[in-house]
């Protein structure tokens, strides 16, 4: 009755038996995964944020299948004031519900059925459900890691076929917090020209540079086909408010033909909500009072996870340039399921383990930095405790 695309394994795992069988016992769980910025204890400008909501404009019906001119002119003003990149076109630009839906319309626009896109491992998840649906076969390439995160170029020569279409790379990536570094873009840009392929860069952890530096977008990248995904889920932390988009860059006619035809897809499926358009400037002007709190938040559990692992020698952290996220190297003393599950039941910790984000071996955990200081310290510490029994 059901196509094969679905057929995923829908039982539910280990760790979330253990979590709901600790939650339904009264057990108050110190929660190392929190992803929802909404919850997070963040202070939001809530009457401005509802109020851009209301505009009286939205009582009009105006389908444009790129988007709203006043909300794509928004997304290009972030890019000229936050990113300095002044001459993006927001004619180049197609508005999404979210950046899943912009892969799913990028999978559309580059393959047919069978083809293959090139993905980062470790990375999340989604990338597996996206691509099931889009009929895409997945390929990883490894991101290896010595003093640092880097992209294994000898694994992309060998990964790439006759079937391959794209490339993904997550700017910085999740959950290793690493970005492309500009030798490695250099290296990107004559790899996809060799090969002809295009880049699907993943942006939306960009603007949160645990350095201060600012890593320069996809958005400029000229060289190659270039679609740029983000939105303000992660920029402004309101995932709730489905404001994402696409940007084309590239050689221009390359460009222009994508584009016409990302319109038709766009237009195929209908264009955002107009509420939520019209809001669009308003949800980006958020981002400079909320990204301040979150790298605060950020630097400061990162600072007490450094001040307890230096007290000890088993688990060590690696090196992290970015995003919401800490990977956590640990005695294999069992499978990394194993591990996150005796953390929950004997230290009340829920912590993800490696193998949920791909990591090749066990010895990985994963750690949200965006929980409350309190919790957060607390619960590293009988992270730290299990290994010095």
């Amino acid at each position: 009755m059901f196509s094969e695309r679905t057929n995923w394994k829908l039982t539910r795992n280990r760790l979330t038996e253990a979590l709901d069988e600790a939650r339904a016992s009264g057990t108050r769980v110190l929660d190392l995964t929190i992803s929802n910025p909404t919850r997070a204890g963040l202070r939001y400008d809530e009457a401005k944020i509802l109020a851009s909501l209301a505009s009286s404009q939205a009582m009009d019906y105006d389908p444009q299948p790129k988007g709203l001119p006043i909300a794509r002119a928004a997304v290009a003003d972030y890019y000229r004031s936050a990113h300095r990149i002044a001459d993006l076109d927001p004619e180049r630009l197609i508005l999404t519900t979210s950046t899943s839906e912009g892969y799913s319309f990028v999978f559309r626009l580059l393959c047919n059925p069978g083809d293959e896109i090139l993905v980062p491992k470790p990375s999340y998840p989604l990338f597996e459900f996206l691509a099931d649906l889009q009929d895409v076969k997945l390929i990883p390439y490894p991101l290896i890691y010595d003093h640092g995160w880097q992209m294994d170029f000898h694994s992309l020569q060998k990964a790439v076929t006759k079937r391959t279409r794209a490339i993904v790379v997550v700017h910085p990536n999740n959950p290793t917090g690493s970005y492309v570094q500009s030798q490695e873009r250099d290296a990107l840009n004559s790899f996809c020209q060799e090969h002809e392929l295009a880049i699907i860069a993943d942006e939306v952890f960009l603007d949160y540079a645990l350095d201060g530096i600012r890593r320069q977008s996809f958005v400029a990248n000229q060289d190659v086909l270039t679609f740029t995904l983000s939105g303000v889920s992660k920029i402004s932390a309101l995932p709730q408010m489905k404001v994402a988009w696409i940007a084309t860059s590239g050689p221009s006619a390359e460009v222009e033909a994508a584009m016409g035809r990302l319109e038709v897809i766009a237009d195929t499926f209908l264009s955002m909500n107009a509420p939520i358009q019209w809001a669009t400037p308003a949800l980006l002007g958020q981002r400079e009072s909320i990204q301040r709190q979150l790298l605060d938040r950020v630097g400061s559990n990162l600072a007490e996870l450094d001040r307890q692992l230096a007290a000890q020698k088993t688990c060590q952290r690696l090196s992290v340039e970015g995003g919401w996220y800490a990977v956590l190297r640990v005695p294999v003393t069992q499978s990394d399921e194993d591990l996150a599950v005796a953390l929950l039941k004997q230290k009340s910790v829920l912590v993800h383990p490696g193998h949920f984000y791909d990591f090749p071996n066990d010895g990985f955990l994963v750690l949200s930095l965006i929980g409350g200081e309190e919790e957060f310290a607390r619960g590293i510490g009988r992270v730290v405790g299990l290994f010095s029994l």
